[in-house]
């Protein structure tokens, strides 16, 4: 994917908007105030062989939790990722064990990870990076045809999928059209593009999304949600006790 970019060196003062109020509005847009079951597809290349994995996905934003469920391939299946609050474990039905595991844990290999899947408060984990002058790293950038805020972040803890990204904002609705992510040495790992939302009361969901590796050139990810219902779910979805129960 080549997108032309156009960038306009202007500061963020120019503009009457901050990187804070930035961060804060794509909270606001992607906050849910009802549940969420949904049906994942993972369509992974890795070193030209294609695999298809298919998950059930929950996800409660009022609690800061999430689950997902491997259905697919058969050697996935079983397996799961339980956020509850700040606790995130990984589930392996084979030794029915549970790990605790980090936001940057890959989901089942992929290049999608445990962080992109959950109700991401970026304001908190992220603040807009600085020049030397102070000002923010703010600039208006065309991607493709849609006027954008790129936005370079640095991360406030370690527990973030990766220490910097840049973002590019749709500035009309701010909704997240591309991320890279950045290792703490500069190096580019991951570029990805936001290819389709859907909205709910106000708020968005992402349904397609494309994760590339930009350290092993040639791989990619895309994830894909489908079967969306916004039933709420039974609290005692969100528990080890059902994922262990599942193994039985």
């Amino acid at each position: 994917m080549k997108h032309f970019l156009f960038i306009l060196l202007l500061t963020s003062s120019l503009w009457g908007v901050n990187g804070k109020e930035i961060l804060k509005k794509i909270d606001a847009l992607s906050t849910l105030s009802s549940d969420i079951t949904a049906t994942i597809k993972l369509t992974q290349k890795k070193n030209d062989k294609i695999t298809i994995m298919e998950a059930i996905y929950y996800r409660r934003d009022s609690d800061n939790a999430f689950l997902i469920i491997m259905t697919a391939p058969d050697n996935e299946k079983g397996n799961g990722y339980l956020r509850v609050g700040e606790n995130f474990w990984m589930y392996k039905r084979n030794t029915r064990t549970f790990q605790h595991i980090n936001r940057d844990e890959s989901i089942a290999g992929s290049d999608a990870k445990g962080g992109d899947l959950e109700n991401r408060k970026l304001s908190e984990l992220y603040r807009v990076d600085t020049n030397a002058n102070g000002s923010e790293k703010i600039t208006e950038e065309q991607l493709g045809n849609i006027s954008t805020y790129r936005v370079e972040l640095v991360a406030r803890t370690t527990d973030v999928t990766y220490p910097r990204q840049i973002l590019w904002v749709h500035k009309e609705n701010f909704l997240v059209l591309k991320a890279q992510a950045f290792a703490l040495s500069g190096t580019l790992m991951q570029t990805i593009y936001y290819l389709k939302y859907t909205s709910i009361q106000g708020r968005y969901i992402p349904l397609q999304q494309i994760y590339i590796d930009e350290f092993d050139k040639g791989n990619k990810t895309v994830l894909e949600l489908s079967g969306i219902s916004f039933d709420k779910i039974p609290s005692h979805i969100f528990t080890k006790a059902y994922l262990e129960n599942l193994s039985q």
